[in-house]
Order: structure tokens, then sequence, then C-alpha cells
């Protein structure tokens, strides 16, 4: 360490000894011209003898000689005393400052100022920085600081260069050994006189970091709560109960729409104008109370005048505290507006969904635990009673017993049912119910949500709807082999009757031109013309079954009386027809699915039934259409067991036509179709009727 200062006022061993270097040679000096100059006088005027005078003299130079090395021997040892002295001192002086510059618990180094390097640097600052002493010796200090902060060093050594005899303080934020920082009080003094470059300065560090850190949570708290009051539109005030004035936070005044806000005293009834005056009167009676020590809190929810003049709902709090004889006032403001328009809202939504669910069709529980908690009336009408007859009921008298263990996982959180549970009605009857499950919380507890949905009529559906499918699968087979047959026997009539027919006369033909007789080929050709005329009746009757030429040419209850009339000619069974004239011609697609099937109910009636009469009518239904019916007295049959596609096509061509077909039977007692069709095709009707 450089040497210690001597305290201000008093001259130090250097500057005594720079002044003996001058005052004792110019003392000798002075002593030594008076001795030569009247010493010799003073022989001369004593003694006349210049041989005397000689040997005296050389006596008088031992003589100064002697007396001026004594007396430089007192002089240079009193000089010299105390330049050790003072060197003690200056040592022991160091050593002292070392021990405190060592023990220090603050950490301290001494740095060049030039250089801005470190020289040295106590325990401390070694366990405080991070790094060894002898690292730290000779580290430049900007390594200490963050990059970022770099230049605002270099301001700071510009600084102590430019005034070296100025003590500097600042907080500034060092890198310690592990990356981290520190926030620190930096102070620097300069340690040695004068103003050379080789003087060292001293710097004290003090940890701030807990501080700095604390202030800034505390400004962050501080600047969160605000951030919170804004949020939560709250203010805070306090006034003087008796003359009611007082201060108010930004917040508040803000919220009222005062302008820009200050900390100067404010009436309160300046700042708090109340919508009406009933509100204002409220207002100033609890003012009263609490001012004359009948309240001592407030409480109340108020309409008072916000920014631009609008009505804002407020709570207003307050408390009456005494303190030196002072009565204050001190409350919180909140605007409840939107928080009052929001729970208004959320009423008509909680209305709004408890109507919902009480209209929903499929059935909503909420359990608590085993119990049914709530009901909406769809669940009711599913479980055969009343929805509050449900309410308290043990979900196990609810589930059919075996599948009850499934459904209990499945609440619990377990995977999907591996089939839909059976639910049990009141009556004691069963059905498979769809379920979904939901977490809710209703009258402040943890529930399950249950939407209960009745699979009976999907599932009649879902049958119904595969034995359509097969029924569809059966008649597009049938129609293909009817189609087959059909042309199979076209083509046999083709070419068993007509194409022998026609073979027949080609071969009168080829014997007439090669008879020479004319009777006999006359014969030949009244032959041929019988022929050619059986075959005309032939393709006529064909064409005829294909399509009959009266229901192009004559209508739809002409090609019914000639079907029927030729279809009942040599069977046994009576046919009883009751067709009226329709009052206007159904479109030829009508007629063509009407025909097609009233020539299916009357075939299959004729060969399957065993009837002793057959009624075939045909009449206008009004807006309905035209109607028409077929009835026999015959067998009859379970529907549940016939396995025919003739009612399949009958009816299919009915809903193709937009129409419906009805079929009433039962073993012994007959069977009557019933065709409803409009006059003008439509879209096909709701499903099949039977």
């Amino acid at each position: 360490m450089p040497p210690a200062r001597p305290a201000p006022g008093l001259p130090g061993p250097g500057a005594h000894a720079r002044a003996m270097t001058w005052r004792i040679p110019l003392i000798y000096l002075v002593v030594g011209v008076l001795w030569i100059v009247f010493s010799d006088r003073v022989l001369a005027a004593l003694i006349p003898d210049p041989a005397a005078i000689t040997h005296l003299q050389t006596l008088k130079g031992g003589f100064y000689i002697a007396a001026t090395a004594g007396l430089l021997y007192l002089l240079l040892r009193s000089l010299v005393e105390r330049m050790l002295r003072s060197q003690h001192e200056a040592l022991d002086s160091e050593s002292r400052y070392r021990e405190l510059f060592e023990a220090n618990p603050n950490p301290m180094w001494i740095y060049e100022p030039a250089s801005m390097r470190i020289v040295d640097a106590n325990q401390a600052a070694s366990a405080f920085l991070g790094w060894s002493r002898g690292e730290l010796r000779g580290m430049e200090m900007f390594m200490l600081w963050p990059p970022e902060d770099l230049e605002c060093f270099k301001a700071g050594a510009e600084a102590i260069r430019q005034a070296p005899g100025l003590a500097y303080a600042r907080i500034e934020r060092l890198r310690v050994s592990d990356g981290s920082f520190r926030d620190v009080e930096l102070r620097s003094t300069d340690l040695t006189r004068g103003g050379g470059e080789d003087r060292g300065r001293l710097m004290v560090l003090s940890d701030r970091t807990s501080e700095l850190q604390s202030q800034r949570a505390r400004e962050q708290a501080m600047a969160r709560l605000q951030e919170a009051q804004r949020l939560a539109r709250l203010g805070s005030w306090e006034i003087d109960l008796p003359g009611r004035r007082g201060r108010f936070c930004p917040i508040l005044l803000h919220l009222l729409g005062h302008g820009i806000a200050d900390d100067r005293p404010r009436e309160l009834g300046d700042v708090l104008v109340a919508a009406d005056a009933a509100s204002q009167a409220r207002l100033d009676q609890l003012l009263d109370e609490l001012a004359c020590g009948q309240l001592q809190k407030m409480d109340v929810l108020l309409p008072f005048l916000g920014a631009g003049g609008g009505e804002r709902l407020l709570r207003v709090r307050a408390q009456r505290i005494d303190e030196d004889g002072r009565r204050t006032l001190r409350g919180t403001v909140q605007d409840v507006t939107e928080e009052q328009q929001t729970r208004r809202l959320l009423d008509e939504r909680e209305q709004q969904f408890r109507e919902l669910v009480r209209i929903l069709p499929d059935g909503v529980m909420i359990l608590a635990g085993e119990r049914v908690f709530y009901a909406n009336p769809a669940c009711g009408g599913l479980f055969g009673c009343q929805s509050e007859a449900l309410l308290g009921e043990s979900l196990a008298h609810l589930v059919d017993p075996p599948d009850l263990p499934a459904l209990h996982a499945w609440l619990e959180g377990g995977g999907a049912l591996e089939s839909p549970p059976r639910m049990r009605r009141a009556d004691g009857s069963t059905f498979r119910a769809a379920l979904s499950r939901a977490q809710a919380r209703y009258g402040g507890q943890a529930c399950k949500l249950l939407l209960v949905r009745d699979l009976s009529e999907p599932e009649r559906m879902r049958d119904a709807l595969a034995a359509g499918n097969v029924e569809l699968q059966a008649m597009a087979r049938r129609l293909f082999s009817v189609q087959e047959d059909e042309r199979r026997a076209i083509s046999r009539e083709l070419h068993d009757d007509i194409g022998q027919a026609i073979t027949a006369m080609k071969l009168s033909a080829h014997a007439a031109m090669g008879e020479e007789d004319g009777a006999r080929r006359r014969e030949d050709l009244d032959d041929i013309a019988a022929t050619a005329d059986a075959t005309l009746d032939k393709l006529r009757n064909l064409s005829m079954l294909l399509r009959p030429p009266q229901l192009d040419a004559l209508g739809l209850e002409a090609a019914l009386r000639w079907h029927a009339g030729g279809l009942f000619r040599n069977s046994p069974v009576r046919l009883e027809m009751d067709i009226h004239a329709l009052p206007r011609r159904p479109e030829r697609e009508i007629e063509q699915a009407c025909f097609r099937i009233a020539q299916e109910a009357l075939t299959n009636a004729l060969r399957h039934a065993g009837a002793d009469a057959i009624r075939l009518a045909l009449e206008d239904d009004g807006d309905e259409g035209l109607c028409l019916s077929v009835e026999d007295d015959g067998r009859g049959f379970d529907p549940a067991r016939a396995r025919g596609l003739g009612l399949v096509i009958m009816r299919e061509r009915a809903q193709s036509a937009g129409g419906r077909l009805r079929m009433g039977t039962a073993p012994g007692g007959g069977t009557r179709i019933r065709l409803q069709l409009p006059y003008a095709p439509r879209p096909a009707a709701d499903g099949p009727h039977r």
C-alpha cells in the first residue's frame, strides 16, 4: 500500500528533512565565515607575536573543526532520530492500514486511475466477486461491468481522471464470476497527495442488491396494486369528517371524470355527485351518522354521475378512524356497473338455460353421488313418472342390475360403454339408453351431468330399415328374374308360335308358286292368309300383355275393366267391379302405377287367396286423388310372416308415384288392399304402410 498521509496542518518528516538540507549548510557557512573573519582579528589584537599567532591559528583551526563536528553531530543526531521515528510510525501506520484493508468486511480494491487496473483487493472483494485475489490483481476494471454498461463505466473513469481529488460515489451493476449481477454502491477516494500518474485510488463496495430488489419489488407490487385497482375500478379516499374535505386517489378521480388528477384537497361533494336527490340524501345521512358516532362503518350501493355525465353504480365503503383527536373517514369506491349488468345477464342466461333444459326432448339428470339431484320433464317421461318423483332416487333403482357395474365404472371416468345399458321405468319395463356424461357443479357441489336418450324407436327404425333393405334386395333380384322370365316367354312365343307360323307361310308360299293347278294354288293362298291372321292375333295379344292399348287409348277405367274381364273369363271366382269414372284423367305415370298394382293384386288374390269373390273398385277420393281397392273373402295371412315380393313391389310402385298403399288381413279374414294415388306425380310418401 502507499504510505499513509499525515494529518492536515502538521509538517511531515519529508518536509522537515527537506528544510534541513539547506538549513545546515547555511548555518555551517555563516559560522565558518564569522569564525574566519573575527577570530583572526581578535588574535591580532590580543597577541602581537606572529609566531604565537601562527601557533594559535593552528589551534584555532583544530578547535573550529572539533566544534563544528560536534555541532554537526548534535544537529544530525536530532534529525536522524526524528527521521527514524517518522519512518517507524509510517511503517506502523502502513501495517495498521494494511490490517484494516485486509480485515474490512466491505469489498475493497486499489486501482490505478490511468490504466484502471486493480492493484490489490481484500479478501471480502475476492469472496464477493468470486475471483481469487491473484486473479483480481492486474485485472482491468471494465471486465466487472456488464457489456451494456461499458459506456457508463468509461464516463465514470473519465470523470475520476478529470477530478482526481474528488470522491466518486454512485450505484452500479457489477458482474461476478458466476455470470450473475449484483447492484452495488461504489465509493472511490484518492490515496496519495499530488497529481502524478502513479497515484492510487481506493474503491469501496457496498452490496445494495437485496435493498434494490426489495425496492423494485415494492415498486412492482405498488404498480400491480394500482393496476389491479384500475382493472377493478377501485379508488381510495380519505376525508376529514367535520369539513368533509380530503384527498382522493387518481383512479377514483379518473373514474368519476374529474380531469387531471392531482394531490390537492377536494370537497367530498365535488367528487361524489349522486345521480338523484334520494341517493344524495342517503349519502348525506350516512355521513352525518358517521360524524356523530352513530355508525363506525358504511357499505352502500348508490348511483353517481361518472365521466361524461353518465350514471354509474358505485359501491362506497368507509370506516371512521379517530387519531390524535381527529375524526377521519377512510374508504374505497368501486364501480360495479358492469358487474351488475353482467350479473343480470348471467341470471337471464341461467333462466334461458333452465328453460332450454326443461324443453329439451332428451332426458337430463344431475347426479350427486348415487342420487338424482335434478331431472328435467323429458327425463321423467323416459322413466314413466313425473320429474319430481325422480329427485332423490338411487341410480341403482333406475338401471337394470346386470348393467349397473359397467355404468358405475363409466361414470368414474372409464372408457366407452360396450353396449347401451338398460334403464328401468316406473312400471318395471326396460329400454336401451344412449348416455353422455359431463362434470358439473350444481347447488355448490360437484355433480355429474347425465344425458339420457331412449334408443327404442331408433332401434325399431334401424330394424325396419334393415328389413326394408333386405326386401329391396330381394325385390331387385325378383324384378331381374321376372324381367328375364318375361323376355324368355316373349322369346319363346316369338320363336315357337310366330316363328313357326311365318315358316309355314313361307313353305305355303313356295308350294303355291310351284303349283300349276289354280284351285290348289288358291287353297295354299287361303292357308297363308289364315295363318297370317292367326299370327297377327298372337302379336296383338302379346303386345296387349306388355302394355294394354286401352290404357293409352281409353284410359285407366277401361283398361281395368278389360284386364279384369280377361283374367276372370274362365275362372270360377266371382268378380265384382265397382269402377267409377274419374273427374279428370291421371297422368301417364299414375295410370301405369295404378294399373300394375291392380294387376298384381288381382293375380295374387286369384292365385293364393282361395276366395269365392273378389271385389275391384276405383273412385275419386277428393283432395287425396284417386282410390283403388281390391278385396277378397279368402283365407288371408299373417302380415308378420309374409315373405312374398308382390306386396313389396306394390308398395314401392305406390311410393315412387307419390301415393301410399295400405293392407288389412288376418288368417281366415280375407285381404283388403287400398291404394291412394294423386292425379299428378309428387314426392314419395312417408315410408311404407301396411
